[in-house]
Protein backbone atom coordinates (compact mmCIF):
# COMPACT_ATOMS: atom_id res chain seq x y z
CA UNK A 1 0.00 0.00 0.00
CA UNK A 2 1.28 3.27 -0.55
CA UNK A 3 1.77 6.10 2.23
CA UNK A 4 -1.54 8.72 2.33
CA UNK A 5 -1.50 11.98 3.54
CA UNK A 6 -4.02 14.38 5.43
CA UNK A 7 -4.53 17.46 3.51
CA UNK A 8 -2.68 19.39 6.20
CA UNK A 9 0.35 17.07 6.08
CA UNK A 10 0.14 17.45 2.09
CA UNK A 11 -0.60 21.54 2.61
CA UNK A 12 2.48 21.78 5.07
CA UNK A 13 5.30 20.15 2.95
CA UNK A 14 3.86 22.58 0.26
CA UNK A 15 4.67 25.32 1.81
CA UNK A 16 7.60 24.86 3.35
CA UNK A 17 9.18 24.23 -0.14
CA UNK A 18 8.51 27.79 -0.53
CA UNK A 19 10.17 28.63 3.19
CA UNK A 20 13.18 26.78 2.03
CA UNK A 21 13.83 28.34 -1.20
CA UNK A 22 13.18 31.70 0.30
CA UNK A 23 11.81 35.24 -0.53
CA UNK A 24 12.44 36.89 -3.70
CA UNK A 25 14.11 33.83 -5.74
CA UNK A 26 14.72 33.84 -9.55
CA UNK A 27 13.09 32.15 -12.23
CA UNK A 28 15.38 31.25 -15.45
CA UNK A 29 13.77 29.76 -18.44
CA UNK A 30 16.33 28.00 -20.46
CA UNK A 31 16.21 26.14 -24.05
CA UNK A 32 17.40 22.79 -24.69
CA UNK A 33 16.07 19.34 -21.88
CA UNK A 34 16.87 20.28 -18.05
CA UNK A 35 19.72 18.68 -16.39
CA UNK A 36 19.34 15.17 -14.79
CA UNK A 37 18.35 16.92 -11.14
CA UNK A 38 18.32 20.38 -9.39
CA UNK A 39 21.70 19.59 -8.47
CA UNK A 40 23.42 19.49 -11.79
CA UNK A 41 24.95 22.31 -13.85
CA UNK A 42 22.58 24.56 -16.12
CA UNK A 43 22.27 23.52 -19.33
CA UNK A 44 20.75 24.86 -22.58
CA UNK A 45 21.07 29.16 -23.09
CA UNK A 46 19.37 31.08 -20.71
CA UNK A 47 16.81 32.79 -22.75
CA UNK A 48 15.05 34.65 -19.90
CA UNK A 49 15.42 35.16 -15.96
CA UNK A 50 12.88 37.57 -13.67
CA UNK A 51 13.08 37.78 -9.53
CA UNK A 52 9.92 36.23 -8.60
CA UNK A 53 7.82 38.32 -5.93
CA UNK A 54 8.95 38.11 -2.19
CA UNK A 55 5.74 35.84 -1.55
CA UNK A 56 5.84 33.94 -4.83
CA UNK A 57 3.24 30.97 -3.83
CA UNK A 58 -0.10 31.28 -2.39
CA UNK A 59 -0.92 29.34 0.54
CA UNK A 60 -1.04 25.42 -0.41
CA UNK A 61 -4.67 24.84 0.05
CA UNK A 62 -5.79 21.22 -0.70
CA UNK A 63 -2.45 19.93 -1.44
CA UNK A 64 -1.61 22.17 -4.04
CA UNK A 65 0.51 25.53 -4.37
CA UNK A 66 -0.25 27.91 -6.88
CA UNK A 67 1.90 31.01 -8.33
CA UNK A 68 1.63 34.34 -6.44
CA UNK A 69 1.49 37.83 -7.47
CA UNK A 70 2.84 38.67 -11.06
CA UNK A 71 5.78 35.96 -12.77
CA UNK A 72 7.34 38.47 -15.90
CA UNK A 73 10.41 39.37 -17.59
CA UNK A 74 10.08 42.72 -19.12
CA UNK A 75 12.67 41.66 -21.81
CA UNK A 76 13.86 38.27 -22.67
CA UNK A 77 17.65 38.11 -22.97
CA UNK A 78 17.98 35.94 -25.99
CA UNK A 79 15.94 34.36 -28.86
CA UNK A 80 15.05 30.14 -29.07
CA UNK A 81 12.63 27.91 -27.53
CA UNK A 82 11.85 27.36 -23.83
CA UNK A 83 12.30 24.27 -23.14
CA UNK A 84 12.84 24.00 -19.34
CA UNK A 85 13.13 26.45 -16.27
CA UNK A 86 14.93 26.19 -12.84
CA UNK A 87 14.08 28.23 -9.47
CA UNK A 88 17.12 29.46 -7.75
CA UNK A 89 17.90 31.28 -4.82
CA UNK A 90 21.61 32.19 -5.39
CA UNK A 91 23.19 29.77 -7.04
CA UNK A 92 21.34 27.24 -5.85
CA UNK A 93 18.75 25.32 -7.88
CA UNK A 94 15.57 24.11 -6.46
CA UNK A 95 12.94 23.25 -8.42
CA UNK A 96 13.28 22.08 -12.19
CA UNK A 97 10.68 21.09 -14.54
CA UNK A 98 9.08 21.58 -18.00
CA UNK A 99 7.63 24.24 -20.08
CA UNK A 100 4.80 24.16 -22.36
CA UNK A 101 1.97 26.96 -23.29
CA UNK A 102 -1.45 26.60 -22.14
CA UNK A 103 -3.23 23.35 -22.56
CA UNK A 104 0.64 21.85 -22.81
CA UNK A 105 0.79 19.93 -19.98
CA UNK A 106 4.25 21.30 -18.93
CA UNK A 107 4.95 21.91 -15.23
CA UNK A 108 5.02 25.44 -16.17
CA UNK A 109 3.20 27.43 -18.18
CA UNK A 110 3.90 30.50 -20.26
CA UNK A 111 2.28 33.05 -22.87
CA UNK A 112 4.52 32.30 -25.77
CA UNK A 113 7.67 29.26 -25.40
CA UNK A 114 9.27 30.91 -28.53
CA UNK A 115 10.90 34.02 -27.67
CA UNK A 116 12.77 36.93 -29.29
CA UNK A 117 15.33 39.47 -27.65
CA UNK A 118 13.46 42.00 -25.84
CA UNK A 119 9.87 40.51 -26.23
CA UNK A 120 7.74 40.30 -23.00
CA UNK A 121 7.57 37.22 -20.88
CA UNK A 122 4.62 36.30 -18.40
CA UNK A 123 3.96 32.66 -16.46
CA UNK A 124 0.20 31.91 -16.64
CA UNK A 125 0.31 28.97 -14.47
CA UNK A 126 2.58 27.04 -12.25
CA UNK A 127 1.04 24.58 -9.48
CA UNK A 128 2.69 22.07 -7.72
CA UNK A 129 0.42 19.16 -6.48
CA UNK A 130 1.53 17.04 -3.26
CA UNK A 131 1.22 13.37 -3.82
CA UNK A 132 0.06 10.78 -1.45
CA UNK A 133 -3.63 12.16 -1.39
Amino acid sequence: MAFQFSTAVRNASLDAIETTIGASPTLELRSGAAPANPAAADTGTLLASMALPADFMAAASAGAKALLGTWQDAAADAAGTVGHFRIKQGATCHIQGSVTISGGGGDLTLDNNVLAVGQQVTITAFTITAGGA
